[in-house]
C-alpha cells in the first residue's frame, strides 16, 4: 500500500479549497442570468394587470363582445 504523506493532503485540500471560493466568487459576480430574471418579472407583472383588467372590465367586454356578435350576425 502507498502511504501518502499528510502534507500533500494538506496541499490538495488547500488546493480544492481555493478553487472552491475562486469559483464561488466568480458565481457571485457573474449577471448573465440578470436580464433573463428582469424579463420574468416584468412579464409576471403585466400578467397580473391583465388579469385584474379583465376582472374589473369582464361585463363591458361582454357587452363589446355581445355587440359585435350580434353586428357579425346582422351581416
Amino acid at each position: 500500500m502507498k502511504r501518502i504523506s499528510i502534507q500533500r493532503v494538506g496541499d490538495a485540500t488547500r488546493t480544492l479549497c481555493a478553487r472552491g471560493r475562486a469559483a464561488a466568487v466568480s458565481l457571485a459576480h457573474d449577471v448573465r442570468g440578470q436580464g433573463t430574471t428582469e424579463y420574468a418579472i416584468l412579464v409576471g407583472v403585466l400578467v397580473v394587470i391583465a388579469i385584474l383588467a379583465i376582472t374589473v372590465f369582464r361585463p363591458k367586454i361582454q357587452e363589446l363582445w355581445d355587440a359585435i356578435a350580434n353586428g357579425i350576425n346582422g351581416l
